[in-house]
């Protein structure tokens, strides 16, 4: 293993330690996003271009935008942005 693939491990565990600790939904996404773009770089350096383009396609692309029409169609991104708009309200 190279020293290229060790930093990208360490990154693919952090963001899958992140995601889970994170309350904020839009942040998890986008941590989320990041995990599938990590890994699709980890699938290239490990020359398997047909599954790095697959995980590129459906784990950053469509799912996400699945997560992104999810949480417009709750409400739930208006509703973080009042609830961060109270907190910084309230540190004034």
């Amino acid at each position: 293993m190279t020293l290229f693939e060790g930093i990208l491990l360490a990154f693919l565990i952090a963001c899958a330690i992140s995601v889970s600790v994170t309350r904020n939904l839009l942040a998890s996404i986008i941590i989320f996003m990041s995990f599938s773009l990590i890994m699709s770089v980890l699938w290239l350096t490990l020359e398997a271009p047909d599954l790095a383009i697959t995980e590129a396609a459906v784990g950053a692309g469509v799912t996400s935008l699945l997560f992104f029409a999810t949480l417009k169609k709750i409400h739930a991104i208006k509703a973080e942005d009042a609830k961060s708009e109270e907190d910084e309200s309230d540190e004034e």
